[in-house]
Parts: C-alpha cells; sequence; structure tokens
C-alpha cells in the first residue's frame, strides 16, 4: 500500500563516511575531519573538529548503519522498498558541530559536508533532498553557506540546532538577515535537535545516563525554540519563513501551543504584543514531524489539525523503524485519507516547495 502514496520523508539522515571530509577539506584542515578512536576505558568515541567528543554508548554488537546512510544508489533502493518518493537528508555527525570551541573549523566542516551532501544528492536530485548544515557559531558564515547552499548547489532548506549556540538562540535578533533570505528563497528552517552533550541542552544539567538525557533534549530544545520563534515576534516579523520542528514525535504540540497562548493571554502585559496568538502563527508557518507509529497522531491531528504534521523516518538511524513504515500511517483506521495524503505528502510538498 506504501508505494501508492509516494510518501515524502521529511526527516531523513546521511551517514558521512570518513573519506566525505578527507575529499572535500583543503589539506590544512584535513586534521579536523571526523574520526573514530579508542579513549583510555576501550570505548570507541568520535573526535570532531579536533576535539574528543562525550562518549555515547552503543548498543550490543554496535551500531549496525544500513549501506544506504552513505551509498546513495542503495539508499534511492531502500526508498523505493519503503515507498518514499524523496527523502530531506540531515547529517549524523554534522549534528556534533554546532558545539566545535573554534568557529573557523566549523566553518570548514559544515562547507565539506554540504559539498559532499551535494554529491550524494546528485544521484537523483529530485529524490534526495539537500538540507544545508549552517556554521551556526558564526553569522556571518552561516548567511554566507546558507545563500551559497541553496543557490549554487540547490538545495531545499536549511538546518540549525535549537540549543543555544555561541550565546545565541534561534529568537536572537541577529538571525533577522538568515529569515529574510530563507523567505525569499522560499526555502523552510528545519529545527533538528541532538544528544550531542557538548551544548546547552535540557537534561545535560542533571543526568548522566545517556537515555536520560535523550528522552529530555529532543522535545524540550524544540518546545524552547518553538516559544522563542513564536513568542517573540520572529513569525510575526517574518510571515513567510516556513519552519519545520523534527525528531521529536508531535504529541508536545498540542499542549504547547495551548500553554503558549494561555500564557500570552494571561502573561502578555509582559511580553511583546503580538497580534496572533502563538498557535495561530504554528498553524499558519510550522510543521512538526510524527513518527511513523506514533500512537498519539490521531489525538494531535485532532486537537491540532491536519495541515501542519509530516512523516519522517529517520533512517538510517538504529531508532529508525523498519518495515514498510509508509503503511504504518497509510493503514490507519483513527486517520482519514484526506489526512494521511496531507501527512505523508502534501504538507511536506508545501514546506519544502515541491509539486505535490
Amino acid at each position: 500500500m506504501g508505494d501508492a502514496w509516494h510518501a515524502i520523508d521529511a526527516d531523513a539522515h546521511v551517514q558521512e563516511p570518513t573519506d566525505a571530509f578527507a575529499r572535500h577539506l583543503a589539506p590544512h584542515w584535513r586534521a579536523y575531519a571526523p574520526r573514530q578512536l579508542v579513549d583510555d576505558q576501550g570505548r570507541i568515541r568520535q573526535q570532531v573538529g579536533g576535539e574528543l567528543k562525550p562518549w555515547i554508548p552503543s548498543p550490543p554488537g554496535g551500531w549496525q548503519i544500513p549501506p544506504g546512510g552513505h551509498d546513495a544508489k542503495q539508499r534511492l533502493r531502500d526508498m523505493d522498498a519503503q515507498g518514499v518518493e524523496c527523502a530531506a537528508l540531515y547529517p549524523t555527525l554534522g549534528l556534533a558541530f554546532a558545539g566545535l570551541a573554534r568557529s573557523d573549523v566549523q566553518v570548514a566542516l559544515c562547507r565539506a559536508y554540504d559539498d559532499w551532501l551535494h554529491e550524494f544528492c546528485a544521484a537523483d536530485p529530485r529524490r534526495l533532498l539537500g538540507m544545508a548544515l549552517l556554521p551556526q557559531s558564526d553569522l556571518a558564515e552561516s548567511l554566507a553557506e546558507a545563500r551559497r547552499a541553496i543557490r549554487e548547489l540547490g538545495f531545499r532548506g536549511v538546518v540549525m540546532r535549537p540549543n543555544p549556540i555561541a550565546g545565541r538562540s534561534l529568537h536572537d535578533p541577529s538571525w533577522q538577515p538568515l529569515w529574510e533570505l530563507l523567505e525569499t528563497e522560499g526555502v523552510p528552517l528545519a529545527v533538528h535537535e541532538g544528544t550531542t552533550q557538548d551544548v546547552p541542552q535540557s537534561g545535560r544539567d542533571r543526568f548522566d545516563g545517556f537515555a536520560l538525557r535523550h528522552v529530555c533534549s529532543h522535545p524540550h530544545e524544540q518546545q524552547i525554540a518553538c516559544a522563542g520563534l513564536a513568542m517573540t515576534g520572529v513569525l510575526e516579523r517574518h510571515p513567510g519563513l516556513r519552519v519545520l520542528f523534527l525528531e521529536s514525535g508531535c504529541g508536545w504540540l498540542p499542549h504547547w501551543l495551548e500553554r503558549m497562548d494561555d500564557h500570552c493571554a494571561s502573561w502578555g502585559y509582559s511580553m511583546a504584543k503580538l497580534p496572533l496568538a502563538p498557535s495561530e502563527y504554528f498553524r499558519r508557518q510550522c510543521f512538526v514531524s510524527a513518527e511513523p507509529g506514533e500512537r498519539s497522531l490521531a489525538a494531535v491531528v485532532s486537537l491540532v489539525g491536519d495541515d501542519c504534521v509530516v512523516f519522517a523516518t529517520d533512517y538510517p538511524h538504529p531508532d529508525a523503524l523498519s518495515g514498510d513504515v509508509v503503511a504504518r500511517v497509510a493503514e490507519r483506521a483513527d486517520l482519514a485519507a484526506s489526512a494521511k495524503q496531507k501527512i505523508l505528502r502534501g504538507n511536506a510538498a508545501r514546506c519544502f516547495g515541491l509539486k505535490d
């Protein structure tokens, strides 16, 4: 049944191979390319930008990443088997770049990643949709890389972390030129968290266990970023800016929209006056990704509507579902056919500016 829907995967990943950076970094930057090392406890760790990153526990038997994470032709075959027509592609190792101390290293790595992703997407640019990774610690370089990736590489949007990076959150006024660029180009901002444990994030300040940090970081950081964009006037000032909140499920959304609306009503005297409620800005400009098997999906649609939920697989990460992931939405009895069409394809087509 999945093939008939021609689904658009709004959140899929690549697994960057070692040579992605070796081939695209200038010689004097190659020492900063990501690589695996073994620490003094015998644990496999990632060294990124010359910095040894916090240990992330691996499942028994290690990480099993399918070849489609780095082989574009295999990726297309996997998409065919899943009934996925198009997939927006996001980084894996690249999610750790935002925490690097040196912004010049971050700039070099982001450019190299975007060049490699452009090469990856060249296997079928219509189906493989590049999302540019920006060097978020540097405002001017982020703007320059967004402009290059969209206009020269043909990317369909940009990806940024929701966390404060270099002391700036997404609602910081200094990001205004970037929002204006995205409005002009008609491409979205994709907000994607990663429990890299090297930037300020929910859970890091009170838990040692990775699972506890992970269960907090994704939804909490997305909620905070959503509040910042909706309640400080960013979405009001930039009505053409589309924003996509990813990899935290959709179940948090009804509660958060209601809470933001209530706070604007009861505490509005303490904040900037806005003509619309936060939930109205969200429905006008924002999207949230749902996991294929998310039990609360129908409830979210009933409370928020079916115009802002998109389908996502998280392929090829280990927590992604296998099998006919499209059918997990298409065969649900608790969703109308029109809602399924919007979730599996229509909403994402509108978000990414694709022909539906």
